[in-house]
């Protein structure tokens, strides 16, 4: 009897690809966790709140050391135990927590897998517990840049009929020059006249890229037609419709729930100073599936329609103070804020003008996800327009509604920041607790 001939080494496949799948699947395990404890967490002072993060880590909170120690008291189920600058309190986030601090503080809690390996540092802020008043109404805008903004840089054809490009590899888009010759420059306009009274004489200019201030040298060319130029596209102002979002106390305002880019480079523009004007929105473009729908609204750009001035423009939104206090149609309604623990899935309304009336009204939607440590602060939330009365009027979500709050249980816990494309009654929203970061 002939047997075969044994010519290779026996492979074991199936071990192998158990130890892959089973670090995948711990791989997806561990990201699931990271992503459910969120970076950062605040609770509110004097206020009883309850984390449940329902995750097998551990914490160690203790003060964050540069700041004064408080006292901090955790309650029932939890060992009691005063929070110093020398001593700290350990937390099991496998079950909810539940947390009393009495002043505004900031605290650190180390947390550990299974309660031995590190995992997350997390920041603990105790913030004031105030309340806010919903605003959900139209808005003009209006912003100049800190300097003159360079949205592109290129070539043109010189009066030798060569191509010329005096900027190249000297600007960029995101640049701000702030002077010409020394001399601060205002406007793009007072940059322009310079480069044309100087009759091709070498320039310096004083730019401002990534915050970082140096001055450059570029000779200005003719193009074909004799004027001098330096090859490059500037802007000094922004302007169009938004939504405002909230008002405190002393009518101090955030709005958009993210910051106003510039339209060419996607860039934040930094601003100098703007301003706030009335607006009514007069026309609706319905959001359809791939074109994005729009508010247009009426604004007069003269000083007896401003209303306030816009002192910042950050990721998170544009903020200011409005001029003539707290408009009468909006005083009486302040409520408490909601924090992203507080925030769930489920029901929950937007705040808007879509049909030109002056008072705001309330829209149903559905909180769909609820990301707390998204890496994009402006989609936080997750939601759909379910109100017919909106979905008939608009279609959904559409340009200008930006900074819609969102109220869910009595509390304002975000605002709309924006829409899906290709599904206008889709969207997403930012945390309340992010925009009043600033």
């Amino acid at each position: 009897m002939v047997g075969k001939k044994y010519t290779g080494k026996k492979r074991f496949w199936g071990p192998a690809l158990l130890i892959a799948f089973s670090a995948a699947v711990l791989g997806g395990w561990i990201w699931f966790t990271w992503e459910k404890i969120p970076t950062s967490i605040r609770i509110k002072a004097g206020v009883s709140q309850q984390l449940s993060f329902n995750v097998p880590v551990s914490g160690e909170v203790y003060p964050d050391f540069g700041e004064q120690g408080q006292e901090a008291v955790p309650a029932a189920g939890m060992q009691m135990e005063t929070v110093k600058e020398t001593a700290s309190l350990q937390v099991d986030l496998s079950r909810p927590v539940t947390m009393v601090a009495n002043r505004t503080q900031n605290y650190k809690m180390n947390v550990k897998l299974f309660g031995v390996i590190p995992f997350k540092t997390v920041q603990v802020q105790v913030i004031p517990d105030e309340m806010l008043i919903p605003a959900g109404v139209p808005i003009g805008i209006y912003v100049k840049t800190d300097g003159v903004m360079v949205i592109a840089e290129g070539d043109f054809e010189g009066l030798d009929h060569t191509m010329k490009e005096p900027a190249r590899h000297l600007l960029m888009a995101g640049d701000y020059i702030l002077k010409a010759d020394g001399k601060e420059l205002t406007s793009k306009q007072e940059l322009m006249e310079k480069i044309a009274s100087g009759c091709g004489e070498e320039m310096v200019l004083t730019i401002r890229r990534e915050g970082e201030v140096f001055d450059i040298k570029v000779k200005p060319q003719q193009d074909a037609g004799g004027e001098y130029k330096l090859g490059i596209w500037i802007r000094d102002n922004a302007q169009g419709v938004g939504t405002m979002t909230y008002l405190d106390e002393n009518a101090s305002f955030g709005a958009l729930g993210h910051g106003i880019n510039d339209t060419d480079t996607a860039l934040l523009m930094d601003v100098k100073q703007g301003s706030l004007y009335r607006t009514k929105i007069v026309d609706i473009k319905k959001g359809q599936d791939g074109v994005p729908g729009e508010l247009t609204g009426v604004i007069d750009y003269n000083a007896e329609n401003r209303i306030g001035t816009i002192d910042q423009n950050s990721v998170e939104g544009i903020f200011g103070t409005l001029e003539g206090g707290i408009p009468e149609n909006l005083q009486d309604r302040a409520m408490p804020i909601g924090l992203k623990q507080d925030v769930r899935i489920g029901e929950a309304t937007i705040l808007c003008c879509v049909d030109g009336q002056e008072n705001p009204r309330e829209y149903a939607v559905e909180i769909t996800a609820v990301h707390l440590d998204h890496d994009n602060v402006n989609r936080g939330l997750e939601l759909e327009v379910t109100d017919p009365g909106l979905l008939e009027q608009t279609g959904g979500i559409v340009q200008g509604m930006s900074g819609s709050p969102i109220l869910q249980d009595g509390k304002i816990i975000g605002a709309v920041t924006h829409v899906l494309v290709q599904d206008p009654t889709r969207g997403y929203g930012i945390f309340i607790e992010n925009m009043l970061e600033e």
